[in-house]
């Protein structure tokens, strides 16, 4: 899986559904090279395991600008109570050392935007950004049974018919910063009682990066601790797990160094002035498993026989119809 079902809670009676993380992605708008188009994916299997977003939750897009692996500039969702199926949604940009931390604060960009809970599209658009939330297709694509029987792939897409709660922003190039070479990740932050703001109302209960790797490498209590770990702590959490994942697979020792060095931290990258594919941000069509089984088992599994869904629209939000 990408990063669907990781989440602290998702086991319990309790689950966490509406804030666990299933996907992200960060590419050049189709025809508009001065703009990126952000996607956050939440709740997988929806809108079995939750029907609505988190009112008191942050859904946070964060970008670092030089690549020290802390954002300078942020987009933070909000939403608010569900009442009666009628949902609104806020989105705020931050800059500097406040987005680097935990807040409701920003400036605002996106106010008061109708959520969709069926196959409607309702778009808001504000100055140069433009935001959609609802209920689209997923559109990850993976041979799930297959990974969990020992990389015995088949070609079967577990997540053909499934669906997400979707967040995807339209966002002018410079909001990302002036330099094109950003990282991007993202994560969720649950309120821990009244939530007035404060950065001790909030922590931290999933983030990706990459795709499907916590999935991947980490196992157990691990994936619960990377969830709510900071990406510059990663590499000195985790680096040794990692590089003792890549050579069981047989790398050596410097190889399998240097790759641990490009996964972590886990963070996006992504040249806003190229409409190239990841590893260059992600594009909904990338095949992302493909690449990333190659480069983990050193070349021993090249594909999982699954291909893009066939449902992703050509314009604004690009996220595909639900499956109902």
């Amino acid at each position: 899986m990408a990063d669907h079902l990781d989440a602290p809670g998702l086991m319990s009676p309790n689950m966490d559904a509406e804030i666990d993380i299933t996907d992200h992605y960060a590419f050049q708008k189709p025809g508009n090279p001065d703009k990126s188009i952000l996607i956050l994916n939440v709740n997988p299997l929806a809108p079995t395991l939750a029907n609505s977003f988190e009112s008191g939750a942050i859904y946070e897009i964060k970008v670092d600008t030089d690549a020290d692996a802390v954002a300078e500039v942020a987009f933070r969702i909000t939403f608010s109570p569900n009442d009666n199926g009628n949902q609104t949604a806020t989105v705020r940009r931050v800059t500097g050392n406040a987005a680097a931390g935990v807040g409701t604060e920003g400036h605002i960009i996106i106010e008061n935007a109708p959520v969709n809970f069926d196959s409607s599209v309702t778009i808001t658009e504000h100055g140069p950004y433009k935001f959609y939330a609802g209920f689209r297709s997923d559109p990850f694509f993976f041979d799930l049974v297959g990974f969990l029987h020992g990389f015995h792939f088949t070609g079967s897409d577990f997540f053909i018919d499934k669906n997400v709660f979707s967040m995807v922003l339209e966002v002018p190039n410079w909001a990302l910063g002036d330099n094109p070479n950003v990282g991007i990740w993202v994560r969720t932050l649950k309120a821990t009682g009244d939530a007035n703001g404060d950065a001790d109302d909030f922590f931290q209960n999933d983030q990706m990066g990459r795709p499907a790797i916590n999935t991947v490498f980490n196992h157990g209590n691990d994936k619960l601790t990377f969830n709510t770990t900071q990406p510059a702590q990663m590499r000195a959490l985790f680096g040794q797990s990692f590089e003792n994942t890549l050579k069981s697979f047989g790398y050596d020792d410097a190889h399998a160094d240097a790759i641990t060095n490009i996964l972590l931290p886990d963070i996006l990258t992504y040249d806003y002035s190229s409409s190239a594919g990841f590893l260059n941000g992600r594009k909904l069509t990338d095949d992302v498993i493909d690449i990333e089984l190659a480069l983990v088992t050193n070349g021993k599994v090249t594909t999982d026989m699954v291909g893009p869904h066939t449902d992703y629209l050509d314009e604004f939000p690009y996220v595909g119809q639900p499956h109902v």
